[in-house]
């Protein structure tokens, strides 16, 4: 048996209506009130359909999550990742092998962790400054200021 979705079968029951409308008798027109029901009907199963793909969606979401102690894990780094946005930070840099502090400017995901795009004012040896954006893990994060 082929499941046809909520919209199509609203599609077919408009088109129905239609050709009713465009082939009744005029002295004995369609009762508004059944034309009505009918279509609100329809526009609730669309809404239902449209709420259970969310739930379906929702749940595929939580059992990729695995809410076990590692997804718990990952939310709580997650909800500390965001609460770091727009502020400024303390962090360790192996690549410049010292203290840097920046300015976390957004939060992205590298191999399922977060890290944080830091913007951060660099000494050169030359002694010139210059400023890059650099992805910064949880794990090097020294401190923060509000």
């Amino acid at each position: 048996m082929e499941i046809i979705s909520a919209a199509k079968q609203q599609m077919d029951f408009m088109k129905l209506l239609v050709t009713e409308l465009q082939n009744q008798n005029p002295l004995e027109p369609m009762d508004n009130h059944q034309m009505a029901a009918q279509l609100a009907q329809f526009t609730q199963l669309d809404l239902s359909e449209r709420m259970n793909n969310n739930l379906e969606t929702i749940n595929e979401t939580i059992k990729g999550m695995n809410l076990g102690f590692g997804g718990a894990m990952l939310m709580a780094q997650m909800n500390y990742a965001k609460s770091l946005l727009g502020h400024d930070i303390a962090f360790y840099s192996p690549a410049h092998q010292k203290l840097l502090n920046g300015n976390v400017q957004k939060v992205q995901f590298e191999d399922g962790q977060p890290v944080l795009s830091v913007k951060a004012q660099i000494v050169n040896p030359d002694q010139s400054v210059s400023e890059q954006t650099l992805l910064v893990k949880l794990s090097e994060i020294t401190g923060f200021n509000s």
